[in-house]
C-alpha cells in the first residue's frame, strides 16, 4: 500500500509539474529544462538564449535575426573571446551574446515575478555569464537566489578585453562595446521577460567588481530610460579609479603596434581587419605591481567617456539615476588581492612591511598632488599607530589604503551622489565583513584577513546551500541574510521588506546621516552604523582634491 501511495504521489507531482514549457520570444521559440526542487517547487532553466546577433568587430550589437523551430536552451554557450588566466593564450568565441534564465515555480507557474539581472566582473578583461565552475557547479547559477527569493534570475554575456573595450578615443573606435552588449541584454529582458513569467517593470541589475561598475554605468547612461527599477553594485562603481580610462588612445596605439597596424588615421580601419585572437592577445596587461607602480594603473581596457553611452564624466550623470533605487557596498578588505601584488610583504607573517613601502604606495596613489598629498595621506593613515605600530597594524593599514582607494571611498562617493540627486530612488550602503575562509590556513591568506575581493559572491549565489559540505552553518547564515536583503530589495526597493526575514533593519543612506549596514554571520541590530570610515572618506573626497595639483598625465 505504501509503495502504491508513493508511486501515486510521484505520478501526481509529474502530472502537475509546474513548467512554462515552450516559450515564445521575439527571435523564436525556446525550451529549457524543468527541474524539481521539492514538493510544489519546480524551476525552469534556460541556458544560451541569444539576445543579439554575432557582433561585428568593434561595432554595437544588433538584434538577432531569429531562428526556425524550437531552440533547445539547455547548455551554456561560449564565453566571449578573452585571455586565459596566465594571459598567454585566448579562449572563447566572438559568437557570445547569450543569456541564461532561472524561473522558479512555487505552487503554481510563475507570473509577474521581479527580475534580477546579473553582470559578471573580471576587470573588463575576463569572465562569463556562468562564472567559474567545478564539476558542473557554476558560480553564477541563479538557482538558489531564484528558489529562495522567488525571483527570476538572468545572467548575461558581454564582450571583454580588446574586443569589448579598446578605444582610439574618437569616432574611429569609440569603445564601450561591452557596455552596449549589456544594454542590449537589458533591453531584451525588458521586451521578452513577460513570456517567462517576469515583470518587465521591475528589473533589478546586480553585479560585482567590473560588473558592479557596469551596473552603475547602466543606470547613469541615458540609453536605459525606463528599463531599470533598481540596481546593486558590489565592490565597484562608475567612479572607481579603474572604471574609466581617460586616455584610451595611448593603449590603442600600443595594441596597434603589437599587431602591425599603423598609429595614424588608418589605425581603426586596420584594427577592424586584424585577427580577433591576435587583438585579444595584444590587449594583455602587466599583472605585476609595486609600491611605485601599483597594479591599478595597468587596468586600461575599461569604459571611456564616448559622448554617446557616457555623454559625460560618470560623476556628472547621477541625475539619470534619480528614480532608480540603488544599493552599493564594498568588502572590508577588498583591496587585499591587489595589495598582495603591489606590496608582497603584507602576506608574510614573518617579515615586517617597511614603513618606506607604505609611504611609496601612498605617494603613487596621490602623485598628482605631489609631496603635500603623500604627506597628508601618510598622516591620515598613521594617526592611530602610536610610536611603535605592530607588524600586523602596518600590514592591515596597507590593505586598508588599497581597499579605500580602489573600492570603498568611490562607493561612498557614488552613494552620496545618488542620494543627493535622488527623486523617488532610495539609497542603501553596506560593508561586507565575513572573514575570508582561507585566512591563516593557506598562503597567501593571513590570519587577520577579512572579506577579500570577490568573497561576497559565494554567499550571494547561495553556495553554502548548494554545496553544504564546503561550508559551516555560520556561512549558511550569512548567505541566507544576503539573499534575503538582495531579493527583498529587488521586490520592493527596501531590503527589509519582502518575503524573507532579516536579522537587522537596514536604514536608507541619506546625505546627512550616511547610515550603513555591516553584513556578516554574527550580525544583529547593532550592526547598523553611520559614517563608514569617515576620516578616510573625508581625506580622499575633500582634503586631497583641494590640494594644489602639481602633476598631471
Amino acid at each position: 500500500m505504501l509503495g502504491f501511495l508513493v508511486a501515486a504521489t510521484v505520478l501526481l507531482e509529474a502530472v502537475s509539474a509546474t513548467s512554462l514549457g515552450v516559450v515564445s520570444t521575439e527571435g523564436g521559440m525556446v525550451e529549457g529544462k524543468n527541474i524539481r526542487l521539492g514538493s510544489q517547487r519546480h524551476m525552469d532553466v534556460f541556458k544560451g538564449i541569444p539576445f543579439a546577433g554575432v557582433p561585428g568587430r568593434f561595432e554595437k550589437p544588433s538584434r538577432h535575426p531569429g531562428w526556425d523551430g524550437i531552440l533547445k536552451a539547455t547548455d551554456f554557450r561560449d564565453r566571449c573571446l578573452q585571455l586565459t588566466v596566465l594571459l598567454n593564450d585566448v579562449y572563447g568565441s566572438e559568437d557570445c551574446l547569450y543569456l541564461n534564465i532561472w524561473v522558479p515555480h512555487i505552487n503554481s507557474v510563475a507570473t509577474n515575478l521581479p527580475v534580477m539581472v546579473w553582470i559578471f566582473g573580471g576587470g573588463f578583461l575576463a569572465g562569463a555569464s556562468f562564472g567559474a565552475n567545478f564539476l558542473d557547479n557554476y558560480l553564477y547559477s541563479g538557482q538558489e537566489i531564484a528558489d529562495r527569493g522567488n525571483v527570476i534570475v538572468v545572467t548575461l554575456g558581454y564582450r571583454v578585453g580588446s574586443l569589448g573595450f579598446l578605444s582610439t578615443g574618437d569616432a574611429g573606435l569609440p569603445g564601450n562595446y561591452g557596455l552596449w552588449d549589456q544594454q542590449a541584454a537589458i533591453a531584451w529582458v525588458h521586451r521578452n521577460i513577460r513570456s517567462f513569467g517576469g515583470d518587465p517593470s521591475n528589473i533589478t541589475l546586480f553585479g560585482e567588481s567590473a560588473g558592479g561598475a557596469s551596473v552603475n554605468f547602466q543606470i547613469l547612461t541615458p540609453h536605459n530610460k525606463g528599463f531599470i527599477k533598481r540596481a546593486i553594485s558590489q565592490s565597484g562603481v562608475a567612479i572607481c579609479p579603474w572604471a574609466v580610462n581617460k586616455n584610451p588612445r595611448k593603449f590603442a596605439e600600443e595594441v596597434a603596434l603589437k599587431v602591425n597596424c599603423p598609429t595614424d588615421h588608418n589605425m581603426a580601419k586596420c584594427l577592424k581587419m586584424t585577427d580577433p585572437k591576435a587583438l585579444t592577445l595584444a590587449g594583455t596587461i602587466n599583472m605585476s605591481g609595486s609600491p611605485d607602480a601599483p597594479l591599478v594603473y595597468n587596468l586600461v581596457l575599461s569604459p571611456v567617456i564616448d559622448g554617446d553611452f557616457l555623454p559625460d564624466d560618470p560623476s556628472e550623470l547621477f541625475h539619470n539615476a534619480a528614480n532608480v533605487d540603488y544599493m552599493a557596498g564594498a568588502n572590508d578588505m577588498d583591496g587585499h588581492i591587489f595589495t598582495g601584488l603591489d606590496v608582497p610583504s603584507v602576506n608574510s607573517g614573518l617579515i615586517d612591511t617597511p614603513i618606506d613601502e607604505v609611504k611609496r604606495l601612498l605617494a603613487s596613489l596621490t602623485k598628482e598632488k605631489g609631496t603635500l598629498g603623500s604627506e597628508n595621506a601618510f598622516s591620515t593613515y598613521t594617526l592611530d599607530w602610536g610610536s611603535k605600530p605592530s607588524r600586523e597594524t602596518v600590514k592591515k593599514t596597507v590593505v586598508a589604503i588599497e581597499t579605500d582607494y580602489l573600492f570603498l571611498i568611490p562607493t561612498q562617493a557614488a552613494l552620496y551622489l545618488h542620494a543627493s540627486k535622488a527623486g523617488t530612488g532610495r539609497t542603501f550602503s553596506y560593508l561586507f565583513s565575513e572573514p575570508n575562509r582561507l585566512g591563516g590556513i593557506v598562503t597567501p591568506f593571513p590570519s587577520w584577513l577579512g572579506a577579500d575581493h570577490a568573497d561576497d559572491l559565494q554567499y550571494v549565489f547561495g553556495k553554502p546551500f548548494s554545496t553544504p559540505l564546503g561550508y559551516w552553518p555560520s556561512h549558511r547564515a550569512v548567505s541566507g541574510y544576503m539573499i534575503a536583503y538582495w531579493t527583498n530589495f529587488a521586490k520592493t526597493g527596501n531590503p527589509n521588506t519582502g518575503n524573507l526575514s532579516v536579522p537587522a533593519s537596514w536604514p536608507a543612506f541619506t546625505s546627512n546621516g550616511h547610515q550603513f549596514l555591516e553584513i556578516n554571520s554574527k550580525m544583529d541590530s547593532s550592526y547598523v552604523q553611520q559614517k563608514l570610515r569617515f576620516r578616510y572618506v573625508n581625506f580622499w573626497t575633500s582634503v586631497l582634491p583641494n590640494l594644489p595639483t602639481v602633476y598631471s598625465e
